[in-house]
């Protein structure tokens, strides 16, 4: 497997607040930068997404009163798993990490923008109804096979992978170039989820 001029590069969430000292920092989630770096170096077309929360979210723990991070709470589109506020718009914590160096990035999906929706998933919201408009996007740019790689696997980066498939994308995940947050056996879920969606599993960062 190699990437060809109808490739693009997905690079999920790799922002301050995911990193060692963010609100929501994903264990060894900065490992992945040189990594993504170099994966860069093969692709013309790299599209960027961003947790872009407004303050509130309802992502948030603490906008619901009682409750803590990281617990499960039943919102009108389904289960929500509660995290620390993070990547809000504007903030520091949402910045793109400094050290990302992929200067032909062509586009940036901010998601998460509305208040009483969470959005995993670069393509579509997780009410499962409203599209970020990702999906045309690579069509119109002649996108066959998409390369997914970023934080947090477990989270934003199998959801979009799943997305993506789904979508009618060849898709493939280069786990070497992703972390996970893996709480509650999520990570080992989100594997077998992508498995039955058909995405495709690729361990290390050579291309064949």
């Amino acid at each position: 497997m190699a990437p060809d001029s109808n490739s693009v590069l997905l690079v999920v969430d790799v922002q301050n607040g995911f990193l060692p000292g963010g609100s929501l920092a994903v264990p060894d989630g900065d490992a992945v930068i040189p990594v993504i770096n170099a994966l860069g170096r093969h692709f013309a077309q790299v599209v960027l997404t961003q947790d872009w929360h407004p303050p509130g979210h309802i992502s948030f723990a603490s906008s619901h009163p009682g409750r803590a991070p990281f617990e499960t709470v039943e919102l009108a589109y389904g289960p929500q798993v509660l995290w620390p506020d993070h990547c809000v718009q504007g903030t520091q914590s949402a910045e793109l990490a400094a050290g990302l160096d992929l200067p032909q990035a062509q586009m940036i999906i901010r998601k998460g923008c509305h208040p009483g929706v969470d959005s995993y998933s670069a393509f579509r919201e997780a009410d499962r109804t409203t599209r970020t408009g990702l999906a045309g996007y690579l069509r119109e740019r002649g996108i066959e096979t998409v390369w997914c790689v970023g934080l947090a696997t477990d989270f934003c980066v199998a959801w979009s992978a799943i997305d993506a498939a789904e979508a009618g994308f060849r898709t493939i995940v280069i786990e070497a170039a992703c972390r996970a947050i893996d709480t509650g056996g999520s990570l080992a879920k989100a594997w077998a989820d992508m498995e039955r969606g058909g995405v495709t599993r690729m361990p290390g960062t050579a291309f064949g």
